[in-house]
């Protein structure tokens, strides 16, 4: 066995993944605090080819250092928008006909391996504050709330690791 180069792993460009069919997911990061958080979301999405992240509250946009840092180029790839307002965010959405899923422990949250994928119905995914979690008048505004499950002492995960999970599970459930 051999570990290959980056030359050798067969990775699109800048203008290739802006051409790309992307999955019909798009991110929303609602009041995250860490800088490095963000750009491993970035990351993310640039590797499953998410479709769009929007950037609400606090959550702080590139150009910044640390967002650079861990999303090492990504924010040129991914497109992305601010939006102050999450709640008018989420109305858009709904208007455009997007789901909206918050993840978020809720009293009627969908374990994630339980959650099921329409074909041809577009998901927009909400994580909110490393603290507070996602607000709840986000919650009540969602259509639907996943639940990562967890089995040890801790209440969480850190947001950028709930990002690679919930985005990979649902690659796997989209006919792509």
């Amino acid at each position: 066995m051999r570990k290959l180069k980056n030359s050798e792993l067969g990775r699109i460009n800048i203008a290739e993944f802006k051409e790309a069919e992307k999955i019909p997911v798009i991110v929303v990061l609602d009041n995250i605090r860490s800088l490095n958080n963000i750009g491993s979301v970035f990351r993310t999405s640039d590797a499953f080819l998410v479709n769009k992240i929007y950037l609400c509250g606090i959550t702080a946009i590139p150009p910044q250092k640390e967002i650079h840092k861990t999303a090492l180029g990504s924010t040129e790839s991914v497109d992305w928008e601010y939006c102050d307002n999450i709640i008018e965010l989420i109305e858009k959405l709904k208007k455009n006909d997007v789901n909206i899923v918050a993840v978020e422990q809720t009293d009627k949250s969908t374990s994630l391996e339980s959650f099921e994928i329409k074909n041809n119905e577009r998901y927009a995914i909400i994580f909110g504050n490393e603290v507070k979690g996602v607000q709840q008048e986000v919650v009540s505004a969602s259509d639907f709330c996943l639940e990562i499950p967890q089995f040890g002492t801790k209440h969480s995960l850190n947001i950028s690791v709930s990002c690679g999970i919930v985005l990979w599970d649902l690659l796997k459930k989209m006919k792509f």
